[in-house]
């Protein structure tokens, strides 16, 4: 998808390119730009838009801890539905600027509770380890996923850490006990414990 994007990015830029003097518009305009792109579908203008905020959403995003991969990935994609969604732009309720940074941070969000779903998943197919097979679904995965959160709350603060780190952050249980100063003994002690804790609590799903 990214792939395909960038060469239909390419091709605006080189509608852009073929402007006069090589930019769309003398003096950066934004609301403007979007209204073009909302009018006519003009190329020319999302080029502009794409230079100027395609590297500033992904600046933002890796300020607030997006991996470069991603974050230029999330930038495209942004940018992407402003060229599909610029007849839903109001400059009366916010401008451009906001206006995309808004559509960035949701979609960062999505992905998020997107990764979120998998490694709750994940603590739950371990917890089912040894549990019997189960014919049929009885319970939704995002139930399932709201009762593992649920009994989460329940474990002590260091264990509920080194769950957190292990699972849902997916580091090795050698980097949980260097990032918590702690003996590895330590990590998969408390990690016995917090499955044991959580398969209690969630036995009723297995």
């Amino acid at each position: 998808m990214v792939a395909a994007f960038a060469l239909t990015v390419e091709d605006m830029r080189e509608a852009s390119a073929a402007a006069p003097g090589g930019r769309f518009f003398a003096l950066f305009d934004a609301n403007a730009l979007i209204a073009a792109v909302a009018r006519s579908g003009d190329r020319a203008a999302f080029a502009e838009l794409f230079d100027h905020f395609a590297p500033r959403v992904k600046g933002l995003l890796m300020r607030g801890g997006t991996s470069a991969e991603l974050a230029e990935e999330i930038a495209q994609e942004t940018l992407l539905t402003v060229w599909r969604k610029a007849a839903l732009f109001d400059p009366a309720k916010a401008n451009a600027s906001t206006w995309i940074a808004t559509i960035a941070r949701n979609r960062r969000i999505d992905i998020a509770r997107r990764e979120t779903r998998s490694r709750l998943s994940q603590v739950y197919e371990i917890l089912d380890e040894d549990g019997p097979e189960q014919p049929d679904e009885t319970i939704s995965g995002a139930e399932r996923d709201a009762r593992i959160r649920a009994a989460m709350t329940g474990l002590s603060a260091d264990q509920y850490r080194v769950v957190e780190l292990a699972f849902l952050e997916e580091f090795s249980h050698q980097d949980v006990a260097q990032r918590l100063a702690i003996p590895l003994g330590t990590v998969k002690s408390r990690l016995r414990l917090a499955l044991s804790h959580l398969r209690g609590k969630l036995e009723d799903l297995r």
